[in-house]
């Protein structure tokens, strides 16, 4: 998205280096406005990231089809295909993390990338270094459920199966049920402390750590999401209860191996 003029959606900051991990992680970022997209290229590169850039879907396709990426951060607003668009055929094709931006910061705009399938947003203007703090976050929270602390790989409950390793989410038929980076990480702790009543801002620390806004209908949009894939009525759910006042229950028994 395109701002006035004489005006940078994006505040190019000068602190020092903050990437503390080893990895470089790869990341394409799909913007069609070059100063904004060349500022952030530029302050990622020096955090130690690789950073690919795509002014629309086409280019952003052909990026994809050629080498891995490991988040995707995606404006909102592009050329052609809009970004809203793009994020729902990447969620019906592949599970790379997507940060969305976007001009607007009305609730219903969140809500419906987060609907969508984006792991997290970001409302311009922007300050870079936050932008590196959710990409940081929603890596480390991808790299941290690969496996449990303990070495578990999978997780049962009411006959579903969590693969935390492959971090894919089984039907009691054994047939893979495709969900959101975000829906993952949500279900994850959900089975990791079952019988707890965990509020909404418990939720947002555990998903999405010092990076989470105060965006609490962001946990609401989640459960509603996981609701309609893992249980057998949505709208009077046994397995996640919703507790008035206090938040969300994960009901079942959880056994590990």
């Amino acid at each position: 998205m395109r701002p006035g003029p004489g005006h940078n959606q994006c505040m190019l900051a000068t602190e020092p280096s903050v990437m503390t991990a080893t990895a470089t992680p790869h990341i394409l970022v799909v913007e069609d406005d070059r100063e904004i997209s060349a500022l952030v290229a530029r302050y990622l590169r020096g955090n130690e990231c690789r950073v690919t850039l795509a002014g629309d879907g086409r280019e952003m396709d052909r990026v994809l089809g050629d080498a891995r990426v490991d988040l995707i951060v995606l404006d909102l607003m592009l050329p052609g295909e809009d970004g809203l668009s793009l994020c729902r055929r990447l969620r019906a094709a592949s599970q790379v993390p997507v940060l969305m931006l976007t001009a607007k910061s009305e609730e219903i705009d969140r809500i419906i990338g987060l609907e969508l399938g984006a792991d997290d947003y970001l409302a311009k203007p922007f300050n870079p270094r936050e932008l590196l703090a959710r990409i940081r976050a929603i890596l480390r929270r991808t790299a941290a459920n690969a496996t449990d602390e303990d070495g578990v790989r999978r997780l049962h409950f009411a006959g579903w199966t969590l693969d935390v390793s492959l971090r894919q989410v089984l039907s009691p038929e054994g047939a893979r049920v495709a969900v959101t980076g975000a829906e993952f990480d949500l279900l994850h702790a959900l089975c990791l402390r079952p019988g707890r009543v965990l509020s909404r801002d418990q939720l947002l620390d555990l998903t999405q750590g010092r990076a989470a806004g105060p965006f609490e209908r962001s946990i609401d949009v989640l459960i509603s999401r996981i609701r309609q894939k893992i249980e057998r009525d949505s709208r009077n759910p046994e397995i996640i209860r919703t507790i008035r006042s206090g938040g969300y229950l994960f009901t079942p028994e959880v056994t590990r191996a």
